[in-house]
């Protein structure tokens, strides 16, 4: 048992090493089968640590379904550099009507290329026009100015409902033929505009932030301008229940922009830049048709609240691939709207391949809500790589906001050190982060048996396929939660290896198969089924510390079917509740 041991840890340091460097798997070209009645997926693991330029030639392979090719972007032969309408690369000058002229010369020219050599550029908001590709050369920093005033408020949406916000230092509406490339950097000078808590910094760091600003009443919270603290509200989550401008513009300080905002845009290319240190979310098409982003990196400080990586929200038609993500908060998120203004809009996020993406900090590595109420489908997710990310694939919504999810294949998928859930689906949702500062109280895990009427606000999440998914250290291995008038439905996994304090749980799930998955856990059962229904475990193979694999509780579970081969000595390895139905388990 110590060999035993010892080998397990020495394959998790040696994964964990593997996993720095390159982690990437793809599978084969033709591997992929699906079956009308079952809608299973076979997938092969040839053609592994495939480089990004292989990547880029294989990104329609082992699609699961029909996925339209996305229409790219194009431009004239025709260039200007930023330098020509007297932009000054210091940091200090403001060269925001450079930018300004060189988009507008272009765009008057039917399009092309507004170039930004090296050096560092101060700038107010840069609007994009249809057919310009804005190129950042390598050396080329953009710097967002750190005055509020150059940042009007404008009607938009953001966390999924109608409001206002301060523009977005990039933005671009209903545009067509668009483009940010090249190896520049684009800081969004977020620390300016971010709230900070205290418990995210060390003393020297809290001591000489609040130098500046203001802080809460209880002294926990920074907060640039009085302003700022003025629109903070335990009850607004970010978004103030306003109704007149004016009263938007008393808190405007507080209204913190997205760095990157397109709207209503088709034919988008973002290739080869940083994007760091924004406001709020980095990177977020709204509404967007035939996207294709790339080789990017995105990153903010782990404590910047708000601070997602990508928000892809009613989108269609989309790639996301060779990127890189170390981000305050979830990395790569898919959205559609948030309760009701969500699901007047009725735009699902549909269509998109991710592959190959490397997380590193974030609240959840591939994300899904909670803002959903117009519903995401036809989603593949494969080859990539979750780095100490608070949970790794994270499903989330919660009653009230409707929406349905569906049609979502994840495969290949290498995790590790991973803090809180592996995989996690809550349809409890409260809005905290996985790992919550003392002060915060869970508004999500606490479980709620009471039941609801089923109505256009209850969220739906079914058929999702996760396969060849390995996970080398996490609290929790896989964390499954649907709603009692709801359940999560037709989830499966198969082909996994999952190591972890604590192992599998179900609740309030309908259809889950677990196909050749091995668990090791550190405490408690390998395999927890409460209140569930049609489940089917085959190729189970765990390690547990003592007491029983597998525990079976609830008046309401049916039909859970075992494989008996699975088991030595069932009747120690398999705990079933007093409350459970004569035929609630069966072993075969």
């Amino acid at each position: 048992m110590k060999n035993l041991k010892k080998s397990r840890w020495a394959l998790a340091l040696g994964m964990a090493s593997l996993f720095q460097v390159a982690c990437q798997r793809q599978p084969s070209g033709n591997a992929v089968a699906t079956t009308s009645s079952t809608n299973s997926v076979s997938t092969g693991n040839a053609g592994r640590n495939m480089s990004r330029a292989e990547v880029e030639k294989t990104i329609y392979d082992g699609i699961e379904f029909d996925m339209p090719k996305v229409k790219e972007t194009k431009f004239p032969n025709y260039s200007v550099p930023i330098t020509k309408y007297g932009a000054v690369p210091d940091g200090i000058t403001k060269n925001t009507q450079a930018f300004e002229r060189a988009i507008a010369d272009v765009a008057a020219k039917g399009g092309g290329r507004v170039v930004i050599p090296r050096g560092l550029w101060l700038t107010g908001p840069i609007v994009m026009k249809s057919n310009i590709n804005l190129h950042a050369e390598a050396g080329s920093m953009v710097i967002f100015s750190r005055d509020f005033d150059d940042y009007p408020l404008i009607k938009t949406s953001f966390e999924g409902l109608n409001t206002y916000r301060n523009q977005s230092p990039i933005s671009g509406n209903n545009l067509e033929n668009i483009a940010i490339t090249g190896e520049g950097t684009f800081d969004g000078n977020g620390d300016a505009w971010r709230p900070v808590k205290k418990s995210k910094m060390t003393e020297g760091q809290w001591k000489n932030l609040t130098k500046t600003g203001v802080l809460s009443d209880d002294g926990k919270t920074w907060y640039p301008t009085a302003n700022s603290k003025k629109g903070d509200s335990k009850d607004n989550f970010n978004v103030p229940n306003f109704k007149t401008k004016e009263e938007f513009e008393a808190v405007k300080d507080y209204l913190r922009p997205v760095l990157l905002s397109f709207v209503s845009c088709k034919r988008v290319l973002l290739d080869g830049p940083t994007f760091q240190n924004s406001p709020a979310w980095n990177i977020h098409p709204l509404m967007c048709e035939d996207i294709i982003i790339k080789n990017l990196n995105v990153r903010n400080p782990w404590y910047s609240q708000n601070g997602d990586g990508l928000d892809l929200e009613s989108c269609k038609n989309a790639l996301v691939y060779n990127n890189t993500f170390d981000v305050g908060d979830d990395a790569i998120c898919f959205k559609s709207g948030k309760d009701k203004d969500g699901r007047d809009r009725g735009m699902p996020t549909e269509n998109v391949i991710v592959k190959n993406n490397v997380v590193y900090h974030g609240h959840g590595g591939f994300v899904v809500g909670s803002e959903m109420s117009g519903g995401v489908r036809n989603i593949h997710v494969s080859n990539c790589t979750f780095m100490g990310t608070d949970i790794g694939l994270r499903f989330k919504s919660t009653r009230g906001r409707g929406g349905l999810v569906e049609n979502i294949w994840i495969s290949n998928i290498d995790m590790i050190n991973i803090p809180t859930q592996a995989i996690s689906f809550n349809l409890f949702y409260g809005g905290n982060s996985p790992t919550m500062d003392q002060d915060e109280k869970d508004g999500g895990a606490a479980k709620e048996e009471k039941l609801v009427p089923v109505d256009e606000k209850t969220p739906s999440f079914k058929n999702i396929w996760m396969r060849n998914i390995t996970v080398s250290g996490a609290d929790e291995a896989v964390a499954l939660q649907g709603l009692p008038e709801m359940n999560l439905q037709n989830v499966n996994i198969e082909n996994a290896y999952l190591k972890a304090t604590k192992g599998i749980s179900a609740v309030d799930a309908t259809g889950i198969n677990l196909k050749n998955v091995h668990v090791i856990t550190e405490k408690g059962p390998a395999l927890t089924i409460f209140n569930s229904k049609n489940v089917n475990v085959e190729g189970l193979t765990f390690k547990t510390p003592s007491g029983p694999a597998v525990r079976v509780v609830g008046a309401k579970t049916q039909n859970v079917k075992l494989a008996g081969k699975d088991f030595q000595n069932a009747a120690n390895q398999v705990s079933k509740s007093k409350d459970l139905g004569s035929s609630a388990v069966t072993i075969q």
